[in-house]
């Protein structure tokens, strides 16, 4: 299938919906709910949004100035994880008692009885979504890779047929308003910090993220988690970094042993064989801005870890590199974390600390450091200071959206200049 024709408009679809956010899972809802017929208005307060594919769809475009009128003859309001739950359409929505789809409630339901695994967690998602890619692709599957990052779930239900598998990251922004969503296999890597500034308390934030498991057929968690009553009829897998392997994985860290753990029990729940899942251990390279290194000059090796947006992320990056001599990139826009244990997690191998972006000041007031204020002129600083045989580490702790569009963009920043 191509996703490019009408579609057949199964009958819980909407007469008209409104889409809230034109990031890429939000042009997805929008086309996909258009190509079946449904009267689409779709809405972003940026007003740089490029939204000509939607309007060729004959799709409803309002960017800028959002009001409430647009929820007027609304059936349905599928949000994009971008947007809180808490802004004034998804507010007034509510308080008409409008439905409210997450973009991977309307994806999950445009599938056709595909065999689904869903990965969340708060560190280390990405990976292992990748790694049960490839495990897939090496036991000889069709499998497509979808969710938080990389295509959204609705493009991957447009342009797969039903043998195909689909592993989907699951962000506690995207779990927020699932409905019907119902995991094979579901994953939880962990449960730490983060996103306060969204979810507001910790209980809040892992409220979403076990939303996972309503309607699982297996719950893949770390040793000894503690599921409670509410999940009894799943059955539960678990899995620990110490676990024996079919393979050692070939990513780093001890953090990635684990992830390796939770594929290898996920992707035994879901049916694949031993040799597949040893030969994506001992192949898998990991993936763009997780510990990725990104060059060499002058014996002194740099590495991308921009994905790194919390504090626990950080200190599994300081883990890796403990027996390194290391110097440390910190910093960006506000998540409002506690720094105290990042500070505690520094040990002497770390030979200096550079800090970026609006959360320079309070890193600076409980680790030593220099505040470089941006990152080129923290690469350039952390190079100067770099003998050979040292890393340059980029693991800011922090989101990007002070300086930059994401963390992904920082990356690819922070390798250009390395390789300038």
């Amino acid at each position: 299938m191509t996703g490019t024709g009408p579609k057949e408009t199964p009958a819980w679809l909407p007469r008209r919906a409104l889409v809230l956010g034109l990031a890429r899972s939000g042009h997805a809802a929008a086309l996909a709910l258009a190509r079946r017929g449904v009267s689409v208005v779709a809405a972003d307060r940026s007003a740089d949004v490029d939204a000509s594919r939607l309007s060729a769809a004959g799709v409803e475009v309002r960017v800028g100035s959002v009001e409430e009128s647009l929820l007027e003859g609304v059936e349905l309001v599928v949000k994009s994880p971008g947007v809180p739950a808490e802004s004034p359409l998804a507010a007034a929505a509510r308080a008409r008692a409008l439905p409210i789809w997450s973009e991977v409630e309307l994806g999950y339901r445009l599938l056709r009885g595909n065999q689904f695994v869903g990965v969340t967690g708060t560190n280390g998602k990405t990976t292992t979504t990748e790694l049960l890619g490839a495990i897939f692709r090496a036991a000889g599957r069709d499998v497509a890779v979808a969710g938080n990052v990389g295509r959204s779930l609705t493009d991957v239900a447009e342009s797969s047929g039903p043998e195909t598998a689909v592993v989907c990251e699951l962000s506690s922004f995207q779990l927020e308003d699932i409905h019907e969503l119902a995991a094979d296999v579901a994953v939880l890597l962990n449960l730490e910090l983060d996103h306060l500034d969204r979810h507001g308390t910790f209980d809040a934030y892992r409220d979403a993220k076990l939303r996972i498991f309503e309607r699982a057929r297996v719950g893949v968690v770390p040793h000894g988690f503690p599921m409670g009553n509410r999940y009894q009829s799943i059955t539960v897998v678990e899995f620990e970094a110490s676990d024996v392997l079919p393979a050692e994985p070939l990513i780093r860290g001890a953090h990635n042993r684990e992830n390796a753990a939770a594929a290898t029990a996920a992707a035994r729940a879901a049916g694949v064989g031993e040799a597949a899942i040893a030969e994506a251990l001992r192949t898998f390279p990991g993936v763009p801005h997780r510990l990725e290194p990104v060059g060499e000059r002058d014996g002194v090796r740099y590495v991308n870890d921009s994905k790194a947006t919390n504090v626990a992320a950080a200190r599994r990056a300081l883990a890796a590199y403990a027996d390194e001599p290391v110097h440390l990139i910190l910093g960006g826009s506000p998540k409002g974390e506690d720094f105290g244990p990042l500070a505690a997690a520094i040990g002497p191998n770390v030979r200096s600390v550079h800090f970026i972006g609006a959360e320079a000041g309070r890193l600076a007031a409980v680790i030593d450091g220099d505040d470089d204020g941006t990152l080129e002129r923290a690469v350039e600083h952390a190079a100067a200071l770099a003998s050979p045989g040292d890393v340059v580490l980029l693991s800011p702790a922090c989101a990007s959206f002070d300086q930059f569009d994401n963390f992904e963009q920082r990356g690819d920043v922070f390798r250009r200049l390395v390789r300038a």
